[in-house]
């Protein structure tokens, strides 16, 4: 799924516009990738296959845990799921944006049917979207105060019983406190 903020981007990612990347998203325990820089202006990054797995951490969703890849660098963010053919049950992916804004993302290249968790700042889930396949109308969110999109398999959050107002937690604590703790 692919983020658009005026501008279309490839991938399940993100038009941050550079979008509070000011500072790479890492704490003790996320450690920081070897992914490539961002493009500079001017250019476009376009991928072209699937990334390799990303970085992962469990998340608790209520009482359900699942795995998240973390899309934390532009790259990783812009290519998203694209072009990947699969998805397990308790898997997901989060992406993380250095502060809140109103998300937009769409499916460019994206082929495993998803639903998309627009989270808050505090970790709380305000909107859940469910995602076609290589559709590129974007879903844009309600709010300008969403810091954090969860991918799940389509359904899982009907599937288990998660829905706007539940929050996002991690080991650390709260999604605040694993990416932004003193800043």
């Amino acid at each position: 799924m692919t983020f658009r903020k005026g501008v279309p981007l490839a991938g399940t990612g993100v038009a941050l516009l550079l979008l509070g990347c000011e500072k790479p998203l890492t704490t003790a325990k996320v450690e920081p990738t070897n992914q490539p820089p961002p493009a500079s202006a001017g250019q476009v990054f376009t991928p072209t296959n699937a990334q390799p797995k990303l970085q992962a951490m469990k998340l608790w969703l209520g009482n359900q845990e699942i795995t998240a890849e973390l899309a934390l660098t532009l790259p990783q963010i812009m290519t998203g799921m694209m072009f990947r053919k699969d998805m397990g049950e308790s898997e997901g992916m989060l992406f993380v944006f250095g502060r809140p804004h109103r998300a937009s993302f769409y499916m460019r290249n994206t082929l495993v049917p998803l639903s998309s968790a627009y989270i808050n700042s505090e970790g709380t889930i305000l909107e859940i979207h469910d995602m076609k396949p290589l559709d590129e109308t974007p879903i844009e969110a309600n709010s300008d105060n969403i810091q954090y999109v969860l991918e799940m398999k389509q359904g899982w959050f009907d599937r288990h019983t998660v829905a706007t107002g539940s929050v996002v937690r991690t080991e650390i604590g709260s999604l605040r406190d694993t990416f932004f703790k003193g800043r």
